[in-house]
């Protein structure tokens, strides 16, 4: 018998023509991820006709230095190479215009701009904004598209923004920061990106867990032990990153958005259907079920804050984090977090979720892990390789995205022996290709008018609740829990250690 629901599930709405207007045009993010996520998309012929690319930024430069530009870095960053017969025809597409951030007649000017390109090329006038600005301007850009009458849509176009992270530093700047854009743009238009959602793999989770019967039945705390959710970083603050890191820490910068995304979307209930709001509505019911680490001794024994001192990363020696360039030699900030979550709904009782993010770690790598029980260990306990170590399901994030499973078999021999093995999946090698690039889905996905891998609001100041309560008892007059230490190049505290330790877990090494 045929789903009647088919069609619906697997249609996507398609991307519609418009003019991209990137604020924030000559920064980092702009030249190694939006103009190469824009030229790839050109280049596998998704992205739609007559696309117009305007840059809002403050330095004075005509279109062709701006292009020229441009084109230099994309020649290092694009993923599938870099063609001058196609970047010739893509540049066409690009302008630049000079304004700040803060000058009303500096967004009349560009609306005038925007009036004249769409009379140009005959259409009908979407605008697709992208803040990807420093975060102290997101509010004057906001309000100066509101009073040049830029958020305002002709009849039958749309109008939409993209905001950057960091949204908010806390639950009181998130609410406001949400107030200022849904008083600009209405909810439905409003576009809060987080890249991670964007990754093959975490768009797979949800595939994963409830289209195959060999999981769906067991994603629950009767056969799962323990997940772990681990970001590992190498570098340290190059790149004069210590300046804004310092005044962020680890929490905010990476769990308070990243890893609480992948938390909810490895511990939601299957959605009503696939819509934006249908998937959301269930990420927000797990963010809102942890539980609350909201005093200076919960927040001791649940979470763990580091630094890293000097050491060695890749046979090179490296600075403590104290001795960064730009960081405070005083820094009370965290460049290593873990912390214990627990999610207090019926699948979940009484499962942890460990969650760390660390830099000066051994290597780059994003990855889940879902430990399951072991089996009952009366058959196979006495004979040599066995393991108490029930099977694990990793989902590898980056960088070499995929799926493997552990499990134990018997060695080939005469002997009965047993040996934990793997069942690898590569995206790459199994469907021939690389997977695009996240921002490349993300674009397609706001010209598509589909929200789903964006954060909505009550995602947002949710998940602030949760980290506003542990970073303000690591910034209490009194019993601070205290800063560990590691060396660079080790895999974190011993602190780290011992949070899973006393649930009778260990950390897995990547």
């Amino acid at each position: 018998m045929s789903n009647p629901f088919r069609e619906d599930l697997v249609s996507r709405s398609r991307p519609e023509s418009c003019t991209v207007v990137i604020f924030g045009a000559t920064g980092d993010l702009t030249h190694r991820k939006l103009i190469p996520a824009l030229y790839n998309l050109a280049i596998d012929g998704e992205l739609p006709s007559n696309v117009k690319i305007v840059g809002f930024a403050r330095r004075d430069k005509s279109d062709e230095v701006f292009r020229e530009g441009l084109k230099e870095l994309n020649k290092d960053v694009s993923r599938s190479g870099h063609n001058d017969e196609i970047w010739n025809d893509f540049e066409q597409t690009v302008h630049y215009h000079q304004s700040e951030f803060q000058d009303l007649d500096g967004y009349k000017r560009l609306a005038d701009r925007l009036d004249a390109i769409d009379t140009e090329r005959g259409s009908k006038g979407n605008r697709l904004f992208y803040i990807a600005s420093a975060p102290e301007f997101f509010d004057d850009i906001l309000q100066n598209l509101k009073d040049a009458g830029l958020n305002n849509a002709a009849k039958g176009a749309w109008a939409r923004v993209i905001v950057e992270k960091p949204f908010g530093t806390d639950l009181a700047t998130a609410q406001h920061l949400n107030q200022v854009v849904n008083n600009t743009f209405e909810e439905k238009d409003t576009y809060r990106i987080d890249h991670y959602l964007g990754k093959e793999t975490a768009q797979n989770i949800m595939v994963l867990r409830f289209a195959n019967a060999i999981f769906e039945p067991l994603w629950n705390s009767r056969y799962i032990e323990q997940i772990q959710i681990t970001c590992s970083e190498h570098l340290g603050m190059e790149g004069g990153r210590g300046g804004y890191y310092d005044t962020a820490g680890a929490m905010r910068d990476m769990v308070q958005n990243h890893l609480l995304q992948l938390l909810s979307l490895v511990a939601m209930e299957p959605p009503t259907d696939l819509s934006a709001d249908g998937v959301r509505d269930e990420k927000v019911k797990v963010i809102r079920s942890l539980r609350q680490w909201d005093t200076p001794e919960l927040v001791a024994e649940n979470v763990v804050r580091a630094q890293y001192t000097a050491g060695h990363i890749h046979g090179k020696s490296v600075v403590g984090y104290c001795e960064e360039d730009r960081v405070d030699p005083e820094s009370n900030t965290e460049a290593y977090v873990a912390v214990r979550c627990m999610v207090d709904t019926w699948r979940w009782s009484g499962v942890p979720f460990y969650v760390r993010m660390g830099k000066r770690l051994p290597k780059k790598a994003t990855e889940i892990s879902v430990h399951f029980k072991s089996a009952p260990n009366v058959l196979f306990n006495a004979i040599p390789g066995a393991s108490d170590e029930g099977n694990v399901l990793v989902i590898r994030i980056q960088p070499d995205e995929g799926i493997s499973l552990r499990m134990v078999s018997k060695l080939p021999g005469t002997s009965l022996r047993l040996e934990p093995v793997k069942m690898d999946f590569h995206y790459s090698t199994s469907f021939g290709k690389g997977s695009p690039e996240a921002y490349e889905r993300l674009l397609l996905d706001s010209m598509a008018g589909d929200a789903t891998l964006f954060a909505r609001r009550d995602e947002v100041e949710e998940a602030w609740k949760f980290v506003d309560h542990i970073e303000q008892a690591w910034h209490a007059e009194e019993n601070q829990p205290p800063m560990a230490e590691f060396t660079a190049g080790s895999w974190g505290p011993e602190e780290a250690e011992d949070l899973l330790a006393k649930d009778g877990n260990t950390w897995r090494r990547l």
